[in-house]
């Protein structure tokens, strides 16, 4: 069964290298520039782990993960926010996430980050 990850980053060249990194490690990629109506789309995905930028229209990440986690079908998928701010692990708090990826990240702490919450993911 492949594994199904949801990244929302407004910048086009993160979610490409994302993309192809995560790819290449087996799994389902699906990537959006916003966090609009965010519910519909992890209802429609059902992803195993959720990568969640700070800066990120319309909604916000912190917003937009704080909705996630307030729905009992959801709150088990692990967030990893991932931001430039320096503030990220006080974000990442407030946002409610599991864990946090600072950017610039190079590309064994992101398969490390996403590795090590992906074992925690029960979604079926």
């Amino acid at each position: 069964m492949e594994k199904r990850i949801l990244i929302c980053d407004d910048d086009a060249d993160i979610l490409s290298i994302c993309t192809y990194i995560l790819e290449e490690q087996g799994w389902e990629v699906h990537t959006r520039t916003h966090c609009n109506n965010i519910l519909d789309v992890i209802g429609d995905i059902r992803p195993h782990v959720i990568l969640m930028d700070n800066w990120i229209p319309e909604t916000g990440g912190i917003k937009a993960t704080q909705a996630i986690k307030a729905v009992d079908e959801f709150k088990s998928i692990p967030v990893v926010y991932f931001s430039a701010n320096n503030d990220i692990k006080s974000l990442a708090e407030q946002a409610g996430a599991d864990t946090y990826l600072a950017k610039p990240f190079d590309i064994d702490e992101l398969e490390r980050v996403i590795n090590s919450v992906s074992v925690q993911s029960d979604l079926k």
